[in-house]
């Protein structure tokens, strides 16, 4: 990945994360009280897990991953003081999901996926369209036929923190192998930590909090 593994970990035993914020970001929540969240769901580069725990609260059949083994035992941490232990997370490379063999079907099939749901990972491959491409050719390997990938980015239209991309690139990104069915301007919710102070600065900050530009898409995997 684009990021080392080290930085990672590190932000998570540090708990310096800026988008750790203690619940799930709204316009994700937002998703799924409109009903766009179903079947089977992978939410990729978890984090802290908070989106995985709310929607296995909600009794959906989610997992979620994460390079980081320190984000995952986070995530685990987290689930279980929200008292939502059968929340699932693994260890995976969202470069390669369909070699994740702990998101295999119990019978050793590929990883079939109806909803992904993407908060805050697509944008960290904004410089490096080698790791983009491959990104978005390993979401398309395990989400099935028909099925839909949201993504929840940073957006480039304002000041803001953390890497920051166009719609443009969203667009383009998803050329292949994809039907766009939206594309809209939201918020996302960061917290200021070290990593974004100098950013953060510039913008009005509520508790610690900043609400930043963001771009929310929907895309429909065709086969």
């Amino acid at each position: 990945m684009s990021v080392p593994l080290e930085t990672w970990n590190a932000v998570y035993d540090n708990d310096s994360a800026p988008w750790v914020i203690g619940e799930p970001q709204p316009a994700i929540v937002a998703l799924e009280q409109q009903g766009r969240i179903s079947g089977r769901v992978l939410d990729p580069g978890t984090g802290a897990g908070e989106h995985t725990i709310l929607l296995t609260r909600l009794g959906y059949d989610v997992r979620g991953i994460d390079v980081s083994p320190s984000a995952v035992e986070y995530a685990r941490r987290n689930a279980a003081a929200q008292g939502v232990p059968s929340a699932r997370f693994h260890v995976a490379d969202a470069l390669n999901l369909a070699a994740a063999e702990a998101l295999s079907d119990d019978d050793g099939g590929a990883p079939v996926f109806d909803t992904i749901v993407d908060s805050a990972l697509f944008h960290v491959f904004g410089e490096d369209p080698d790791a983009r491409a491959a990104y978005v050719r390993s979401l398309h390997s395990v989400c099935k036929p028909g099925g839909l990938v949201h993504v929840l980015a940073l957006s480039d239209r304002e000041p803001g923190i953390g890497p920051r991309i166009s719609d443009t690139l969203i667009r383009e990104s998803f050329a292949d192998g994809w039907e766009l069915e939206d594309l809209q301007p939201v918020r996302y919710l960061g917290r200021v930590t070290e990593s974004v102070a100098e950013q953060a600065a510039e913008l009005e900050q509520i508790d610690g909090r900043v609400s930043v530009a963001a771009w929310l898409a929907r895309f429909r995997r065709q086969p």
